[in-house]
């Protein structure tokens, strides 16, 4: 029996109470419904501006009545200290994911992503500290490693930002080892790679690739790709970030406390064979779906070539070991996508 399997055992015997920041959100979400379905007490703070009321309503739809009844909702923004305030009063665990998630929005809008990121970050880590929260989990990126040359990245390493999101989450990195430091606030930080499933907003300009890419294909547009497709990221399935999450929070591994640890498949997939694994599987689904080529543009500011984690410090310190490859994850996520396709 693996570490999560056991956790999952142990968390049905016993709740806990836990608070999700950006819970309406693609992440949120989806760490709302799993816990909800192992009867936690969950209490959930959202804004809006990215996140859905939709996906809250899909996680009721998908939950019993009396899983449901275990959470309540706070409409209110992470950059606003009261509302942090009322939001971790009586939980044990925060799961932070309230963020302006994109590179490219960050480039354009620095200063709406460092009051996101980084005020709402210190405001939630002030509320936390006077709470005396158990664990503070919280969403990094692989952002973080910027410039590192490494074609596998590895937590001790990084190199210089290339974005403003990229400097904002690596100064929540750092704001929370000073906390962990100066007011022995116990955090985890997770170097998210690239995250999908379901719940995943298909729409906008700042849109992850794999649902922008099929509602294009679906809707039978052009593919567009920054650079020659050789960009390779490493992608992780959403139900292996609720893992990563859920040991983060509990772990009783004092070497894993005040960390941060990579969340990937420790695999790398170019743009190119993104494409056409995307391609295949819906054309599975549905044969009269066109053969297309993508089409290539410059390459894209910000934009960090070659993306893989290395998995072993998370591995040997949370014992995570993700279930679910690209296919399996996009088999997974496939129906969703494409009923949410617009």
């Amino acid at each position: 029996m693996t570490a999560y399997e056991q956790l999952l055992i142990q968390l049905k015997s016993t709740p806990r109470a836990w608070l999700i920041t950006g819970v309406a959100g693609f992440i949120g979400s989806n760490l709302l419904e799993s816990l909800l379905r192992l009867d936690q007490r969950v209490m959930g703070l959202d804004n809006f501006m990215t996140g859905q009321r939709q996906n809250l309503d899909e996680v009721r739809a998908a939950v019993s009545p009396e899983q449901w009844a275990r959470f309540q909702f706070q409409e209110g923004d992470i950059t606003d200290l009261a509302a942090c305030r009322r939001g971790v009063d009586g939980v044990e665990f925060v799961l932070h994911h309230a963020a302006l998630g994109s590179v490219p929005l960050s480039m354009k809008d620095p200063q709406a992503c460092h009051h996101a990121n980084v005020t709402g970050f210190l405001n939630l880590l002030l509320a936390a500290r006077d709470a005396g929260v158990k664990r503070f989990v919280y969403a990094s990126s692989s952002a973080v490693y910027g410039d590192d040359t490494a074609a596998v990245k590895v937590e001790e390493q990084i190199g210089r930002s290339l974005s403003p999101y990229a400097a904002s989450k690596r100064m929540d990195e750092v704001y929370a080892d000073t906390f962990a430091m100066g007011f022995e606030l116990a955090s985890v930080g997770l170097r998210y790679f690239n995250i999908f499933g379901p719940r995943q907003d298909p729409e906008g300009a700042y849109a992850a690739v794999i649902p922008k890419w099929i509602s294009a294909m679906l809707r039978r547009e052009p593919i567009f790709i920054y650079g020659d497709g050789e960009t390779t990221r490493d992608f992780c399935y959403i139900g292996d970030v609720v893992q990563a999450n859920l040991l983060a929070a509990t772990t009783v591994n004092p070497a894993a406390v005040n960390q941060v640890f990579n969340v990937g498949l420790e695999q790398r997939t170019s743009l190119n064979e993104l494409f056409s694994a995307l391609q295949t599987v819906l054309r599975r689904r549905d044969t009269v779906l066109p053969i297309t080529q993508p089409v290539y543009r410059e390459f894209r500011a910000g934009d960090v070539r070659h993306s893989q984690a290395d998995m072993s410090k998370a591995r040997r310190l949370l014992g995570f070991a993700p279930v679910h490859d690209l296919a399996d994850g996009l088999e997974l996520a496939m129906d969703w996508y494409q009923c949410n396709a617009k």
